[in-house]
């Protein structure tokens, strides 16, 4: 009976022993898979600034946005203008006459609210000439990162400009010369934009990028990583 207990344990060891190596062969090998995975980062800030048609559309879409904000301000100094004059006649004025006053008080009111949200509300006119102007222009960048990607068999490619919470991004692993040569444009042209002019960070290098031409002033330096 001892004899066939330390044959059963010695049997049970083994398979667990087979049991252990084939998790430990199974962990390596996921752990080499995940370490043949390439991954890589563009910084879409600083390639935007490479593109006069982004400019020009960002131009379009402010200009647009300024013209549609100085109506709506019209209207709204009118209603008040409105609001003052009926409060200094309101005295004077009947039942039936002041309801009409306000009456047309607070519609002034709906058509200055309904315009604001016609223009600038969710789905609105500038969020769809926005949409008309930048998407091809994103649509191109795109591609482009995609044929970088499968040239060099990346797994995942990392925007900089929309991933706040990268901690730490290496410069080797910047791919945005690349995608901006693959567009046929020459890395470090920027554009000059009265409204751009950012830092790119995270360079060893000390290149900067600008913003989106919505914010900040000056000129950026070429990145010059001769990629």
């Amino acid at each position: 009976m001892a004899l066939n207990l330390g044959s059963f344990c010695t049997q049970n060891k083994a398979q667990m022993m087979k049991q252990l190596l084939l998790i430990l062969g199974i962990t390596i090998a996921s752990f080499g898979s995940m370490h043949a995975q390439k991954f890589g980062y563009v910084d879409t800030k600083y390639i935007l600034s490479h593109l006069p048609e982004y400019k020009q559309a960002q131009d379009e879409v402010n200009k647009l946005s300024a013209q549609w904000q100085k109506d709506i301000e019209t209207k709204y100094e009118s209603i008040e203008k409105m609001e003052k004059a009926y409060q200094a006649e309101k005295i004077l004025l009947t039942d039936e006459m002041r309801k009409k006053r306000e009456g047309d008080i607070e519609n002034k009111r709906q058509e200055a609210k309904d315009m604001q949200k016609q223009k600038f509300g969710v789905e609105g006119e500038l969020f769809k000439k926005r949409e008309e102007l930048i998407k091809p222009i994103q649509d191109r960048i795109y591609e482009a990162i995609q044929q970088v990607a499968e040239q060099k068999s990346l797994m995942v490619i990392f925007d900089k400009a929309n991933h706040s919470n990268l901690l730490y991004t290496n410069p080797k692993s910047d791919l945005s010369d690349q995608v901006l040569k693959k567009m046929g444009l020459k890395p470090g042209e920027v554009l000059d934009d009265d409204k751009g002019g950012e830092e790119k960070e995270g360079d060893e290098e000390g290149e900067k990028t600008p913003a989106s031409p919505a914010s900040g002033k000056g000129k950026v330096a070429p990145k010059g990583k001769g990629k």
